[in-house]
Order: C-alpha cells, then sequence, then structure tokens
C-alpha cells in the first residue's frame, strides 16, 4: 500500500483536492487499493479552502508513515506564508518520505523548508520571480508543467498538479496505467512534465486583424519554408509592413515568431502522436531530425526525444 499525505493549510486553493482524484481512478484502473490517500493539516480538523468551505483533515505526527507527500498551494503565497510547525514538519520528516511535492504554490512551503536548495523547480508562473527571489539558490524554471528532481517534485499553476500525479502514477504503476487514469478523467492527453505552460499563439497575443490572419496562416502552413514574402502577399501587405507589425505587436522578428509556432507544433505532434522525429520535424517545417533537437533545447531545455520517453 503506497500512503499518500495532501498537506493542506488555512485558505489552500480549493483545486489541489482534485489531484488525489488521480490516485483514486489509478486504484480503479490497477484493480486494487494501490493507493490509500490522507489529507492533514497541522493541527487536524476543518480546515478552510479557497472557497471558503471546510475540508476536514488529519493532524500531523512524527510518526506519520507516508510515502508521498503533496502541499497544496494557496492563492497569495507571500501573504500567507507556511506556518513554522508546518516547516519544522516537512525539515524533520520529510526524509522519511519517497518524494515529496509542491502543487502550484506549494513550493514555496518546499522552499520555506529548504528542501528546494540547489535543485530545479516551477510554479505557477504568475508566482516564479517570487519563487526565485526567495530561493536564490533555486532554479526556477517558470515555462514547464512540472519538474522531477530526484525525489523532489513541483508542479506549474493548478491543473499542472493533475498532470504532476499521473506522472507518480506512471512511475508506480506503469504508462498504460497513467493513459487509462487521463481517459477515465476525459482528459485530453497525459502532459509530460517538460511541456510548457504557455501556448505560442496566446503570448504572442497579436492586437490586429491583420497580424492575427498572418500567424494563423503561419500556423495552418508550418511544413513550408514560409518566407517573409509568402505570409505578406496571404495577407496583402508588404513584408516590409509586415516586419514592422511583428516587431510592434509581438516584440519578435517574424523569424522568431515563426520558429516559436513551429515548435509549439513539433511539441503537440511529438505528445499526442507516435509519428517519427523525421517526420514531424518535417511536418513542422525543420530542415531536419537535427535542426528541430538544436530548436528545442534553445526553446524548452530538453531534447524533444525526453517528452515522448517521459523523462524530465
Amino acid at each position: 500500500m503506497h500512503r499518500v499525505g495532501l498537506l493542506i493549510s488555512d485558505c489552500f486553493q480549493v483545486l489541489g483536492l482534485s489531484t488525489l482524484s488521480i490516485f483514486e481512478f489509478a486504484n480503479q484502473v490497477a484493480g486494487e487499493p494501490f493507493y490509500a490517500c490522507t489529507v492533514y493539516s497541522e493541527h487536524g480538523g476543518a480546515v478552510k479552502s479557497s472557497y471558503g468551505f471546510g475540508v476536514d483533515s488529519q493532524p500531523l505526527d512524527a510518526e506519520l508513515a507516508i510515502d508521498t507527500w503533496l502541499v497544496a498551494g494557496v492563492l497569495t503565497p507571500l501573504e500567507l506564508p507556511a506556518t513554522p510547525g508546518v516547516v519544522d514538519f516537512l525539515q524533520t520528516h520529510a526524509g522519511k518520505a519517497r518524494r515529496i511535492a509542491g502543487i502550484c504554490t506549494g513550493a514555496f512551503v518546499l522552499g520555506q523548508a529548504g528542501l528546494l536548495d540547489d535543485r530545479r523547480a516551477t510554479t505557477h508562473w504568475m508566482h516564479a520571480l517570487s519563487l526565485k527571489s526567495l530561493n536564490p539558490s533555486t532554479r526556477v524554471e517558470e515555462d514547464r508543467i512540472f519538474i522531477i528532481d530526484d525525489r523532489i517534485w513541483t508542479s506549474a499553476g493548478l491543473t499542472a498538479g493533475l498532470d504532476m500525479a499521473l506522472g507518480m502514477v506512471e512511475k508506480d504503476l506503469g504508462a498504460e496505467v497513467a493513459r487509462s487514469v487521463a481517459h477515465l478523467l476525459v482528459m485530453h492527453h497525459r502532459r509530460s512534465g517538460g511541456q510548457t505552460q504557455h501556448s505560442e499563439m496566446l503570448m504572442l497575443s497579436p492586437r490586429s486583424d491583420r497580424l492575427q490572419s498572418a500567424l494563423e496562416y503561419a500556423r495552418k502552413n508550418l511544413s513550408k519554408p514560409l518566407t517573409i514574402e509568402d505570409i505578406a502577399d496571404a495577407v496583402h501587405v508588404s513584408a516590409r509592413q509586415l516586419s514592422r507589425l511583428f516587431r510592434a505587436e509581438t516584440g519578435k522578428s517574424p523569424a522568431r515568431a515563426i520558429e516559436g509556432l513551429r515548435l509549439e507544433n513539433a511539441r503537440l505532434l511529438i505528445e499526442q502522436s507516435r509519428l517519427s522525429m523525421e517526420v514531424i520535424a518535417r511536418e513542422s517545417g525543420f530542415r531536419d531530425r537535427r535542426h528541430m533537437r538544436e530548436v528545442f533545447i534553445r526553446g524548452y531545455g530538453i531534447p524533444p526525444q525526453s517528452l515522448r520517453s517521459g523523462k524530465v
């Protein structure tokens, strides 16, 4: 029996509770109660959630035998830091657990306990700079869904906690069980830890219809060479005017913006299909597999194959 403890505190983000559903359905798929989940807080009893309702919990105890600790976050981690009692418990007893994870801003609690020192970590992108400021020795990667550094796991905001929990199930019970759990929960697919938190189109945020049309044209024709002249002709402007639009509205050159779209397209194909890397490179408009790998490492910090293998 693998014991999972969800550690909550006053005003904990209510979506953190949903991570327990992953383990609930993993038991169903496995056909046996592999996981036993319990909610804990410093003193036990009812704990107020971010939505206002209370959730019953068990008190922390030095004798607890927990295999996986999940630490829920709060909406305002700078205003609601972990209590000294919680920090002391994690510092003293975290070493007994097989792994400990921060869900969203739960990473701040791990940081307070010194568990992120000299490690890689992530959190919700809105709070990444604050986490880095409070933990200068931590390599905070704000553009990751979740990160595994030895036995310390951290996830990005909110629903990314589900992806992290699925990653744990995959480690424990295998990829097929994890896929079945995702299917039962009607999750589109299990996002690997290396996946970006952002959508490239959303990040570019074109304000004008003309540039929006140009980006849509590029996105639908990524397998082609896509020169600036080709795109300009498609939206009926000059190449010079289109370059100015790109710079003014996205802060990027057309070439850099298109490279971002190619990169995102390749990432999605890797995660959602079984196409070969050669085919994915071609369909995304890279010269070859090697070129795609170079751009992937520059953009995401990991090789493309790691997304498919689950190595993060």
